[in-house]
């Protein structure tokens, strides 16, 4: 935390859609059903059609010569259902159109037969004939509920109960049959995760790595700065032990930085599974010796940045010599590209699996980060780095008030490493050297396309400035902090300590759907490059020098809302986290992209099959891009 300072789901979806095999009845509603003539002639009949030639019958289609099938598609009303239902009682139709088509002849028949005794039974059976044909009529008349229930029969063996249920409800309010097709749940594009092409983690041990030797002596390191500061230089001194053959003392942790944190290694980290994951690349102990106890150690600050060739040569020629070493910095004292690719692997290998926190931090952390998914809802965190040591240390003040901004020049004043005193906070902005203001991050979000029912973790510490965070609020009131999302009861044995609790900050950032940072500080590396490690998990770095500009002219009035939206999402489509090679410093080591926070050349290969070699860690088309 220091700066170097010692969709919901559519109901619609409860019901899948039936197997194409299954055949169902076309007249099972007015807007499935079609009646189809053979060769143009006279007569219809109701067919069975398959779900997948359905889709091919068109209602209002017709015509066709002799031997030809049309077909007329007909939801207009209830009449048509009648006539079908009567028509389909292939038996008694031919009868009924001779009745029709001769009723002179039947009438006259019916005369003679009722003067002719000897006819009497036959006039009994014409009666009942007639009875017969007179029930089915009605039975056809009153069909149209007999077909709904038919219908649902059919349906039955498909879907289970419930389901029919529903079906049934919504029949009774609707003239026509729909089947209901289920709908996937889409993710909305402000989270989908970046194309990560063919990259995996490649961290095996070299196959021909030989046993730990004999120890040349012992590494006593104090770490330095805020946590994550001190996380990284840790896995510096695993990698730098390894280089010299030390055994390696449990570190010492900074206490005196800006949060004053008594928090000792054991506190923040899981000690035995540290030492457990590395034992096969560097020995690693709890303490020193006894028998070591009572040499005096030889204090010594390497240079930053070093090449793995200091540390084998230089360093390694002292700690035989005195056996134990302190260093009393460990900040960026490997340099970022140099290093073969079994230290850059080891560097990963204590970074992101044996460098884990402690059980407490890591159980909250879950409990956390469930609630922030609750009912499957994505959560965004943004490392909103608009406190006071940074604004102090940046000289940045853009948004405060007057005493406000001196009461940070004070500050500045009064840290003696500190070298920088005089700032030009607004020339400062311009450049693109401050972190974003809250409001500031508030549009930034929003022109992203995040809605303003987002819910969002800030990652930080406390945000300065009496007003600061009054419009982040206005556009996302969803908004969170680890002390308003815990129970008192829940942060009791961490919250005295600031860097326990950038900790569980940490692992809620890197659990999180999207990761956003305001500035690049050394948590927004060190979250990031592990994020990078897990999966190219969606990380948006934003181009504070650009974006700056861009809402000047927005409050002035000369872009609109829309313009400048677009120009933003256009600004950032590249900036999300998608691999690409680490940057080459153009002027010195310390210009290079941070180790940390792109391990790619180094833990990440290419996997795809044109890829061979050491070829594998690069891609010509991210070479090109890191130039750039």
């Amino acid at each position: 935390m220091s700066v170097g300072i010692p969709v919901n789901p559519s109901s619609s979806s409860q019901l899948p859609a039936a197997p194409t095999t299954t055949r169902r009845r076309v007249a099972d509603s007015q807007e499935d059903h079609c009646t189809v003539g053979v060769g143009g002639g006279g007569g219809n009949a109701v067919v069975y059609i398959p779900e997948e030639e359905e889709t091919a019958t068109s209602c209002g289609g017709g015509g066709g010569g002799g031997g030809s099938l049309s077909s007329s598609c007909c939801p207009s009303g209830s009449h048509h259902n009648y006539v079908v239902g009567f028509l389909s009682l292939r038996k008694f139709r031919l009868v009924w159109m001779l009745m029709v088509e001769n009723k002179s002849q039947w009438t006259a028949g019916i005369g003679r037969n009722m003067r002719s005794a000897t006819n009497l039974g036959r006039l009994i059976l014409i009666l009942l004939s007639i009875l017969v044909i007179t029930f089915f009529l009605i039975v056809a008349i009153s069909g149209r509920r007999q077909r709904h229930v038919d219908k649902h029969e059919f349906v039955v063996s498909i879907h289970p109960r419930p389901t029919i249920e529903k079906i049934i409800r919504e029949e009774e309010s609707s003239s026509s049959f729909q089947v209901l097709l289920p709908k996937s749940r889409s993710i909305p594009e402000i989270w989908n995760q970046p194309e990560t092409g063919n990259y995996q983690k490649c961290m095996a041990r070299p196959k021909n790595q030989k046993p730990i030797k004999k120890t040349n002596g012992y590494l006593l390191v104090h770490a330095n700065g805020g946590l994550n500061q001190m996380r990284t230089g840790i896995c510096d001194m695993v990698a730098i032990a390894k280089i010299m053959n030390a055994t390696l003392v449990l570190p010492f942790l900074d206490h005196s930085s800006f949060w004053s944190d008594p928090s000792t290694f054991k506190d923040i980290f899981d000690w035995k599974h540290f030492i457990k994951a590395l034992a096969e690349d560097v020995q690693i102990v709890e303490y020193l010796p006894q028998e070591f106890a009572s040499i005096k150690p030889l204090e010594k600050n390497p240079v930053s940045w070093s090449k793995s060739s200091y540390y084998r040569n230089s360093i390694a020629k002292l700690l035989k010599k005195h056996k134990v070493i302190v260093f009393n910095h460990t900040d960026s004292r490997l340099a970022n590209n140099s290093p073969p690719p079994s230290i850059q692997r080891l560097r990963c290998h204590a970074n992101y699996e044996a460098l884990r926190y402690s059980e407490e931090i890591e159980n909250l952390s879950n409990v956390l980060s469930s609630r922030l998914r609750e009912n499957n809802e994505p959560y965004l965190a943004l490392h909103l780095r608009y406190e006071k040591d940074m604004l102090a240390f940046t000289g940045c003040n853009h948004s405060l008030s007057h005493e406000e901004s001196v009461d940070l020049e004070k500050m500045r004043y009064s840290i003696p490493h500190w070298k920088e005193k005089v700032i030009n906070g607004t020339e400062r902005r311009l450049e693109g050297n401050c972190p974003m203001t809250p409001r500031e991050a508030a549009v930034f979000l929003k022109a992203m396309g995040f809605p303003s029912t987002t819910k969002i973790y800030i990652v930080a510490g406390k945000i300065y400035g009496q007003k600061s965070m009054t419009a982040f609020h206005e556009e996302f009131p969803n908004v969170f902090f680890h002390s308003t999302l815990a129970t008192e009861e829940e942060l009791s044995t961490i919250k005295p300590y600031q860097n326990r609790l950038a900790a569980l900050d940490y692992n809620l950032a890197l659990e999180s759907d999207v990761f956003a940072y305001t500035y690049d500080g050394n948590m927004a590396k060190a979250v990031q490059g592990h994020r990078r490690f897990e999966g190219f998990r969606k990380t948006i770095n934003p181009d504070r020098k650009r974006f700056v500009r861009l809402i000047d002219r927005l409050d002035a009035g000369l872009i609109s809302w829309k313009d400048f939206s677009s120009k933003v999402k256009k600004l950032h489509q590249n900036r999300v986290g998608a691999p690409y090679l680490r940057r080459p410093g153009k002027a010195g080591p310390k210009l290079e992209e941070n180790f940390y926070a792109n391990p790619l050349p180094g833990c990440l290969c290419d996997t795809s099959e044109e890829q061979t070699g050491l070829n594998r860690f690069e891609r010509p088309s991210l070479r090109a891009q890191s130039l750039r």
